[in-house]
């Protein structure tokens, strides 16, 4: 099963991809960087069953909870955002179900979806965003699209283990230490990311951590404790916005999320129109037709 977080390709895409324009002049280039990236991923991991998975412009619980969630974030470039239709009128004519709920974040229905993860069942999660890194496990992995001349990542529980230094269930309370500054979750002031996997690697959790108050004194010093007593409430926040959601209610099955071949008319037609004409072949892996000299009748991309 691949799992894919939409908005997080989008943003990738948009930074990644030169602004690339359509000979109408639509800004198309986000548009070309997901779909690529979605291909490549569906090329190396073969899956059986696909969902797509979008953030919604409403707040969320988190919001709800912590009214500077997210507050520092500068607003959406128009230019991306202008994209987000044209994204997902290609991803449906690839015939691959997608998903956003109110009130929750793309990682949250991807978190759920993701407790499918079984021996029979293995789940593979496409994004960029390093928060999913709590839900890996031996039935579900994270791939993290290239980037520059870095190529594709794929974490397993020892991946994340070398890159973090805690395992993936700890991944949350490391958060609730250092905290995230992409999503102004605060954590506690003065602890990094050494210092929380340090914590962690001794004492396992953060409620193990401040029932060890004593230990932590004798281990770590009068000031590693000064820190953690005087950040309790915002580590204790900082735990809860991390969490991703595993439990929701989601009216999808697994008929509906199932892959199947992506050469469609209609898939054709829109690549047509946008220009990807590089798209088109890397799909039906058709030969490049000989350039011709007018520009005009020349594919894009």
């Amino acid at each position: 099963m691949l799992l894919v977080d939409g908005s997080a390709l989008l943003h990738r895409a948009y930074h990644a991809y030169p602004p690339l324009k359509t000979k109408s002049g639509e800004i198309v280039g986000a548009v070309y960087g997901v779909i690529s990236i979605l291909l490549s991923a569906l090329e190396t991991e073969s899956p059986s069953h696909v969902m797509v998975a979008w953030d919604l412009p409403k707040p969320t619980f988190r919001h709800e909870k912590y009214v500077g969630y997210k507050a520092q974030r500068p607003k959406a470039d128009e230019e991306m955002v202008l994209q987000i239709p044209e994204v997902k009128a290609v991803i449906e004519a690839m015939g691959i179900v997608q998903l956003a709920v109110e009130g929750y974040e793309a990682d949250d229905v991807i978190g759920t979806l993701s407790k499918l993860g079984n021996p029979d069942n293995q789940v593979v999660i496409l994004t960029g965003d390093q928060d999913t890194m709590q839900l890996v496990n031996e039935y579900v992995r994270i791939l993290t699209p290239a980037k520059g001349a870095n190529p594709p990542v794929l974490y397993g529980p020892a991946e994340v283990l070398n890159k973090y230094g805690v395992y993936p269930k700890q991944i949350v309370d490391y958060k609730a230490l250092i905290g995230d500054s992409s999503d102004n979750i605060p954590g506690v002031a003065g602890i990094g990311p050494k210092g929380a996997a340090n914590l962690l690697s001794k004492f396992e959790s953060l409620e193990k951590i401040y029932r060890e108050m004593d230990e932590i004194l004798t281990q770590f010093g009068e000031l590693m404790a000064k820190k953690l007593s005087e950040g309790k409430d915002s580590a204790i926040l900082s735990q809860d916005l991390s969490r991703i959601v595993t439990d929701m209610n989601l009216k999808i099955n697994l008929d509906e999320m199932e892959y199947k071949d992506v050469k469609t008319a209609s898939l054709r037609e829109k690549l047509e129109n946008l220009g990807f004409k590089s798209l088109i072949r890397r799909i039906w892996g058709e030969a490049e037709k000989k350039k011709v000299k007018n520009e005009n009748q020349i594919g894009l991309f």
